[in-house]
């Protein structure tokens, strides 16, 4: 019996530690399904198609994702500050808005330019992957209160990690998943006996969010007061407070005064709370339970139990319930801006709070229904976690033939209704069409470029495709079932304006024998528009 009862624990031990790794590999799995061919991780920042002639003119002249009739949201902003940090700059001020309030969150800016070297479209790139280094550094941190020894520890590790903050921050290329990195920095040096050090994280966390400064609390001590302590705390504090404060003053100076200094993000005690509260409930009883206030019902649940927790289990000794304190206290005058949308940023904001929910809460069985009320955000963050739209095609070449910068126009590839819409698997992408169709090859500028387009075709049976310009059969072969043809136009002059490409097939597209019902043709796949030049500059060979 002692043998089996060792055999158990020392399998469950390996699965348990199994699960932690296989938990992080399916994390980096899901972050892959973000890479955009040619744009990189630029999905996860959010870029408005609305504002795109707003944006700085290296953004614009650099491939990137941008979501179609949407404003984007604010890791927009910070991206352009990380790839152009001088606030002086005529584009930056244009480009973001309330800037004075934007760039005092400017820390992630700073460590994307500075690991870019000072290069804006590596800084852009470095900035939109930094929200998933700081999910990996703080999935190993977690490992001090969550450590693989038992199956309770792995879900509060799991829990934190996969909010819907955490995954809100992560897709939007935020400042709350790096932010609660350093606070849980800050709290493990405290922890540790290492105040000073714990001192310098938690002044730097308030370069990354103005609110991280909160989690000073966690500095202090109490217990019978002394001359000698109240100046070493003095000091502590000081160096929290005082990387934030001069940054302000730097920035009036800089700047001027701010128009708007987020004041709708606070109100008065549980006002906006409430609000929500009635908002969410009157949704879900018009639109049912599908409605997407669901997610703010998981939200609110969540927060209102953690509130609870704190308040009523008080623990003045422990620093992670100090920094839940204050953020507890934060939380009741959250304004409209912070808990306005499905389900809102409240659950981002209050990032603190989960985790030392997670830290605090008693193990064992008669605290498991606290521990699951307090985690249901967690069933909300597959919406954040979804694969991104696909692409139908990539333009590469020098960023000022790609696109014009006063206007914001790009040279760009245009398919017709014909075409289904865009695929992609990790190493290509393409666009099945449901017979003859056409694309059109978008020059914006006023001169013509010389570029090379290459492409692949495949079918699903035996048929005949041509590629078409004007009277001119650029290429035309028989396919095989399942065949790939490379194709690769080379030297092409492409002329200002549209230049049209008619993809003929003998025959309509076929019903595939599987559930999809779209009539298929032949795919155009990995379409990749190279520019070469001006036209009249290069010579053709």
């Amino acid at each position: 019996m002692a043998t089996l009862r060792f055999l158990f624990q020392r399998y469950s031990g390996q699965s348990i530690k199994l699960a932690y790794g296989l938990t992080v590999a399916v994390f980096l799995w899901i972050c892959a399904q973000f890479y955009l061919p040619g744009k990189g991780f630029t999905y996860l920042v959010i870029f408005g198609g609305k504002e795109n002639a707003r944006y700085i003119p290296q953004l614009r002249g650099v491939n990137h994702h941008e979501l179609e009739n949407s404003s984007g949201y604010d890791g927009a902003y910070y991206a352009q500050i990380a790839m152009q940090p001088n606030l002086s700059d005529p584009g930056i001020r244009q480009g973001v808005d309330n800037l004075a309030y934007r760039a005092r969150r400017i820390l992630l800016c700073w460590t994307a330019y500075g690991l870019a070297l000072g290069d804006p479209v590596r800084a852009l790139h470095i900035f939109s992957v930094q929200n998933i280094a700081c999910w990996l550094l703080l999935a190993a941190l977690l490992l001090r209160w969550f450590p693989p020894i038992n199956w309770e520890n792995y879900l509060r590790w799991g829990a934190v990690l996969f909010s819907y903050g955490m995954c809100f921050s992560l897709r939007g290329s935020l400042m709350d998943g790096p932010s609660l990195l350093l606070i849980a920095a800050g709290v493990a040096l405290a922890e540790a006996g290492r105040p000073w050090w714990s001192a310098a994280v938690l002044g730097l966390a308030g370069l990354a969010k103005e609110t991280n400064i909160l989690a000073g609390v966690a500095l202090a001590r109490p217990g019978r007061p002394s001359v000698r302590g109240g100046l070493a705390l003095a000091a502590r504090g000081a160096i929290v407070l005082l990387p934030i404060v001069l940054w302000i003053v730097v920035l009036r100076c800089w700047l001027g005064p701010s128009d708007d200094l987020g004041i709708r993000n606070f109100t008065l005690p549980l006002a906006s709370y409430w609000i929500k509260w009635r908002d969410t409930l009157a949704d879900l009883i018009a639109e049912g339970p599908n409605s997407v206030a669901r997610s703010s019902l998981l939200s609110l649940v969540s927060l209102t139990v953690q509130f609870f927790f704190f308040a009523l289990r008080r623990r003045w000794d422990d620093p992670w319930w100090r920094v839940a304190a204050v953020f507890s206290v934060m939380m009741i005058f959250l304004g409209e801006a912070v808990w306005e949308g499905y389900p809102g940023a409240a659950s981002r904001v209050l990032l603190p709070m989960t985790l030392a929910f997670n830290v605090l809460v008693p193990r064992g069985r008669r605290w498991w229904l606290v521990l699951l009320l307090g985690n249901l955000t967690v069933w909300a963050a597959p919406d954040m976690l979804r694969a991104p739209g696909r692409e139908s095609y990539q333009v590469e070449g020098d960023s000022d033939l790609r696109m014009v910068p006063a206007t914001g126009r790009i040279v760009e590839a245009v398919f017709d209704a014909k075409w289904h819409p865009p695929e992609r698997s990790r190493l290509e992408y393409w666009r099945w069409s449901s017979g003859s169709s056409t694309v059109l090859l978008r020059n914006p500028h006023p001169f013509p470029l010389l570029v090379t387009v290459s492409f692949g075709l495949r079918a699903r049976d035996a048929r005949t495709v041509g590629l078409w310009q004007g009277d001119y059969a650029r290429w035309e072969r028989k396919l095989a079932p399942g065949e790939l043809r490379e194709i690769k136009v080379r030297h092409m002059r492409l002329d200002p304006g549209d230049t049209l490409w008619r993809f003929e097939t003998d025959k309509p597209g076929i019903f595939p024998e599987s559930d999809d019902r779209r009539r298929l043709a032949f795919s155009l796949r990995d379409l990749k528009i190279q520019i070469l030049g001006k036209a009249d500059v290069i010579p053709v060979r």
